[in-house]
């Protein structure tokens, strides 16, 4: 497993040893001493997979008060996916970063608690799988709109396909901090 550190501490992408030859090939998608030797701990509630379609953008979206750390892999197809710090008083609340997730590199993203996560599709089609440290709670749902100023998102979409909730979703500074998570 090679652990690659992103510009936002806590967020790591994860690219796991595949072994293959002409039957195909195996790797392991999860394993939870790995992550805890470079102290990522996470207890998983929830597993989702999504299938979108090419220039389908799903995000910003985060839980408070419930947040949830997540997992997220593509198993078929392309994205190009974001996390955002929002943590109230983080040093680097406001900044993103983003990653390439595919079915040819298998990479995995860990989005630590307290982040706003979301995605684009690139390929024709992707199904997206994400493993969640806090059940989906509705009264805990919220999103930041994808492309606020602020954030400054290099997306490479110009006009994605979004759900009426990511149409409408608020700027960050909009967000009042009461429903913000708090860096400690």
């Amino acid at each position: 497993m090679k652990w690659i550190e992103t510009d936002l501490p806590g967020c790591v992408v994860i690219e796991p040893r595949v072994f293959g030859d002409d039957r195909g090939f195996f790797y392991e998608s999860f394993n939870m001493d790995r992550l805890a030797e470079h102290g990522v701990t996470p207890t998983f509630v929830q597993g989702n997979v999504s299938k979108s379609s090419r220039g389908v953008l799903r995000g910003l979206h985060y839980q408070w008060p419930k947040p949830q750390g997540k997992f997220v892999t593509v198993l078929q197809g392309e994205v190009w996916d974001v996390a955002v710090d929002i943590r109230a008083g983080s040093p680097t609340f406001g900044r993103w970063t983003g990653v390439v997730l595919n079915e040819e590199n298998r990479r995995h993203f860990w989005i630590p608690e307290g982040f706003a996560h979301g995605f684009v599709v690139l390929s024709e089609t992707a199904l997206f799988s994400y493993l969640c440290t806090a059940t989906y709670d509705p009264s805990a749902d919220a999103a930041v709109r994808w492309d606020d100023p602020s954030l400054a998102i290099d997306w490479p979409v110009s006009s994605p396909l979004l759900s009426a909730k990511d149409s409408a979703a608020p700027l960050l500074a909009e967000v009042a901090a009461d429903r913000l998570p708090r860096f400690e």
